[in-house]
């Protein structure tokens, strides 16, 4: 970006994770068609930096999950904030841009630019329904205008006086293949007649260190039961193919990585083991039956069982409103429990259609396509 830009707009954009980093490159572009003069820097990753975004940090230095992880990275955390404090000063942005990652979002980047005077655009709510309902203050305190993405998140925002605009899931636009399932093998080099599964351990190094070696050994376990049994690993933008080689190279799987294309990645399979997040919805709106796995620290689920007020933590099981994907947290998520709850799946075709007209249905509860459009046409209004 080019600071001596005369009067052109300056937007300030922040998001914390690989999903963050997807809705904010769709919505950047959506931006930029509406308003090409707009100059955009801050924080996120690949995908928003080719969309045109001059990144002050990357999202992987900030990406963390649970409470005691994020003191891991104090140093890293403090340095990105006062490049982003200054670079406020300096540029002076007429607005600012956060996308979920509430942690980082409300108490630092929000408080910054409120601080300056800085109108702000909350972009996907944090899931403030499931824990932490008494960010809602904060957020109507700190946030001038909302775009939220699932549909009951405007009731729960009403009932507490603030009104939010509902744009829909971007996800809508932007999940699919043009791969059957036959093609996608081919195209990455699996056979074509063989039990495929995916393997999708997460976008943070603190996920894949607590999870991978237990869909390793669940995948183990599995190729015994279904010899044969051919993996296949999308690997986050936010990640290094050396981040999960190392945890495969000893377990005499052959697994596949491939750098993105997770849809694609998808479309090859008869089922995937996927950490908790977007990714599960990805997997659900690929139609893909999959089981759900989830660890953080003691601490974090300490703090977690006091505070988190949904039933389920997947968000398919959540937009359907029952037990669609098995979620195995914590302790259940291993090894064995992995690979039992997968078999039974793989092994009972009925079962197995029945997940598949479910995550069916859950497309059809996120909107019509175009919300990073819509959402896009809120921000421009507000510069």
């Amino acid at each position: 970006m080019n600071e001596n830009s005369g009067h052109a707009p300056k937007v300030m954009i922040v998001a914390g994770e690989a999903s963050g980093d997807l809705h904010g490159a769709l919505l950047v572009r959506e931006m930029l068609a509406v308003n090409p003069t707009l100059h955009f820097f801050g924080i996120g990753g690949n995908r928003m930096q080719e969309a045109g975004v001059k990144l002050l940090a990357h999202a992987a230095d900030i990406a963390v999950v649970g409470v005691s992880e994020v003191f891991s990275k104090t140093a890293a955390f403090l340095r990105i904030i006062a490049k982003m404090r200054k670079s406020m000063d300096r540029l002076k942005p007429s607005l600012v841009i956060l996308i979920d990652f509430p942690d980082f979002n409300l108490n630092i980047a929000a408080r910054a630019a409120r601080k300056r005077g800085i109108r702000i655009f909350y972009y996907i709510s944090p899931q403030v329904w499931a824990w932490r309902e008494g960010r809602v203050k904060q957020i109507k305190k700190l946030v001038d205008q909302m775009a939220v993405i699932l549909p009951f998140e405007v009731d729960f925002y009403a009932a507490r006086g603030f009104d939010v605009h509902y744009v829909g899931h971007p996800l809508r636009d932007i999940v699919k293949t043009p791969f059957t399932a036959r093609q996608a093998r081919a195209h990455f080099g699996l056979a074509e007649d063989k039990t495929t599964i995916g393997l999708l351990p997460g976008s943070r190094n603190s996920e894949i260190q607590k999870l991978l070696p237990e869909m390793v050994e669940a995948a183990r376990i599995i190729s015994r039961k279904i010899p044969g049994t051919q993996y296949i690993l999308p690997l986050a933008d936010t990640l290094e193919e050396k981040t999960v080689a190392g945890f495969l190279s000893d377990s005499g799987l052959k697994v596949k990585i491939v750098a993105g294309h997770t849809y694609d990645v998808l479309a090859c399979c008869d089922l995937a083991v996927v950490t908790s997040g977007t990714a599960t919805l990805e997997t659900g709106l690929m139609g893909v039956p999959m089981v759900i796995v989830y660890k953080v620290s003691l601490f974090s689920e300490l703090i977690g069982r006091m505070i988190i007020r949904q039933q389920h933590i997947g968000l398919v099981n959540i937009l359907a409103g029952k037990t669609v994907a098995p979620e195995l947290i914590q302790r259940d998520a291993r090894g064995p429990r992995i690979a039992s709850e997968a078999l039974a799946i793989l092994q009972n075709r009925e079962n197995r259609q029945q997940i598949i007209r479910d995550l069916g249905n859950i497309r059809d509860k996120l909107g019509e396509p175009g919300a990073a459009r819509r959402a896009a046409q809120i921000a421009c209004n507000m510069i």
